[in-house]
């Protein structure tokens, strides 16, 4: 397959104007951030930091995102879609990273984007068929096609939000995950989808120096649910829509730590009888921290997990040949790390986790 050079060009100046504003914009964030009182102040022990720090940064995300969208992204109605819940969701975000606004709110104005994307065309119509011996190829989703979009997109919004508690490790996931979903978007010759991941990705390097251990800002829910959402709406119409070929896994695999860490946090708070909606200290990366690793070693390890998954997302894409073997492949391990966190001693690396609380953070409270 040839690659298209003008439009490799075209997105490395998208990637680069973005990266170019949210690094420009972020200390300007910051000290707005100060001045009308968003701040991330530790109040309990599961908070790893022990000093006010701004949040909001997600809004030098956001302006990083939208600017290199509108220069340089076709705005077809998809893309008026993404890009109108964009601005829903960080008002949201906004608003409750300064009055800290009840967890059902955002999950009502989350359902509402939702909605926003499903009347711009952003529907999942159909599953293409996981196993090989199967004779359907697609398996339609009918009257339930609009319901799972809906569950698929929150899901995906509130998971990104959930990792979001170390520094560094939500824009890192996203940047991440954003490239994975960019290199498929070429793969396929989707020039928008690939352009619009273009700018989240540079938006999001351009916020990580400020965001890396010991991070001088955080995203908040401004940026954390923005990062989640755009992700969600654009791998409907990057992986799912356009997919004859591999398996359903392909979006699974891109956002497979925040998906597992989303859905081992619900199932853990039920068994113990919680609201799966209250915060606790059984995330990923607090299992990492209490087994012994210090942050920056957490986000790394956390990194590599999503990037390997990624690159067995690619590969599927482009060589149908070795899908079951990647799938495998990949679900082992993703499971085995899974298992061996889930399976550890919880308060193994407390006296470690200790010592680690002038660069270290959660930001607990405000993620479902």
């Amino acid at each position: 397959m040839v690659l298209d050079t003008k439009l490799l060009l075209d997105i490395l100046i998208a990637l680069g104007v973005a990266l170019v504003i949210s690094f420009a914009a972020t200390p300007v964030i910051k000290a707005f951030a100060q001045k009308v009182g968003a701040l991330d102040v530790p109040r309990e022990a599961r908070r790893m930091h022990d000093h006010p720090i701004p949040r909001m940064g997600g809004l030098a995300i956001f302006l990083g995102f939208i600017l290199s969208v509108v220069l340089f992204v076709e705005i077809s109605k998809p893309v008026q879609g993404i890009l109108l819940g964009a601005v829903l969701i960080v008002i949201v975000g906004a608003l409750d990273d300064i009055l800290n606004l009840p967890a059902w709110v955002k999950l009502l104005f989350q359902i509402v984007a939702a909605v926003i994307a499903v009347l711009h065309g952003i529907v999942i119509e159909t599953f293409t068929n996981p196993f090989i011996f199967g004779n359907m190829e697609r398996l339609p989703l009918n009257g339930f096609s609009i319901p799972v979009t809906i569950v698929w997109i929150v899901i995906i919004t509130n998971s990104v939000n959930l990792i979001d508690g170390l520094d560094g490790l939500a824009a890192g996931v996203s940047s991440i995950s954003g490239l994975t979903m960019l290199i498929i978007a070429l793969l396929v010759a989707d020039r928008n989808v690939a352009l619009l991941l273009a700018a989240l990705v540079g938006a999001c390097i351009g916020f990580l120096p400020f965001n890396f251990n010991p991070a001088k800002i955080f995203m908040g829910d401004t940026g954390a649910l923005l990062l989640g959402y755009v992700l969600s709406t654009a791998s409907i119409l990057g992986l799912f829509k356009f997919y004859a070929v591999v398996s359903f896994a392909v979006p699974f695999l891109v956002l497979a730590v925040p998906i597992f860490d989303t859905l081992f946090a619900i199932f853990r708070r039920l068994c113990k009888g919680q609201n799966p909606l209250k915060p606790d200290r059984g995330h990923f990366h607090h299992r990492l921290i209490d087994m012994g690793f210090n942050q920056k070693q957490t986000v790394a390890i956390l990194y590599i997990l999503t990037a390997l998954l990624g690159l067995s997302a690619v590969v599927m894409t482009a060589s149908s040949k070795f899908k079951v073997l990647i799938l495998i492949v990949s679900f082992c391990l993703a499971l085995a790390v899974v298992g061996f966190l889930m399976l550890s001693h919880h308060g193994s690396g407390h006296a470690h986790a200790g010592k680690e609380t002038d660069n270290e953070k959660e930001d607990g409270d405000k993620h479902a």
